[in-house]
């Protein structure tokens, strides 16, 4: 009997895992539920933590994404290295992230949350979050799809810059600029501690 190569095993396994929708949302339920424990110990499922952020008073919300940013980044990689995952960028423009970013702020001034947020929320119990949020979030879902046409026409194609991802700008390895990411990652992290913030 053979041996066969890592990478060839490691792809049969994830093609047998796509194979199975079932697991997958049985997988999704589980690192969901953990995902909305640790943001609930994190604090960032807390209204005032979250607009003592946005009041530059409270930096528990930046450190915990940071957080999360450096450990899924490393994590994403990994995984795409043994073969485990793949990486699908998707294309961007200004349009998209003026008219996202403005829509998510607004939201995220007025009431507080987050789409992750508000999901951690509403398994609190806070009500707020569940009919302000959950319910903002439905209704924002449909009126999108209403005007994605015009939209997509209009105004998310202005200013396109494809799906080019860090390490092609930059034309360094995939590790390299996770690497870059995060020692500037963890410098801000210090920074912040070591302002007190």
């Amino acid at each position: 009997m053979s041996a066969q190569p890592r990478k060839q095993v490691s792809v049969e396994w994830v093609k047998e895992l796509h194979a199975r929708k079932g697991l997958q949302l049985w997988l999704g339920f589980f690192f969901g539920i953990i995902f909305g424990f640790l943001l609930q110990k994190g604090g960032v499922t807390r209204y005032d933590v979250i607009i003592g952020q946005l009041l530059l008073s409270d930096f528990t919300v930046v450190k915990v994404m940071l957080s999360a940013v450096i450990t899924g980044m490393i994590g994403v990689r990994f995984l795409n290295s043994l073969g485990f995952a793949s990486l699908h960028p998707k294309p961007g423009s200004l349009g998209m992230n003026v008219i996202g970013g403005l829509i998510f702020g607004v939201g995220f001034g007025i009431l507080g949350y987050c789409p992750g947020t508000i999901a951690g929320a509403v398994g609190n119990g806070f009500l707020d979050a569940l009919f302000g949020g959950f319910v903002g979030i439905l209704l924002g879902a449909v009126a999108f799809a209403e005007l994605y046409p015009n939209l997509e026409s209009n105004i998310l194609k202005k200013v396109d810059y494809r799906d080019i991802t860090l390490p092609e700008l930059l034309n360094i390895s995939p590790w390299a600029s996770v690497f870059l990411a995060a020692v500037i990652l963890v410098g801000v992290l210090w920074g912040l501690e070591w302002l007190g913030l």
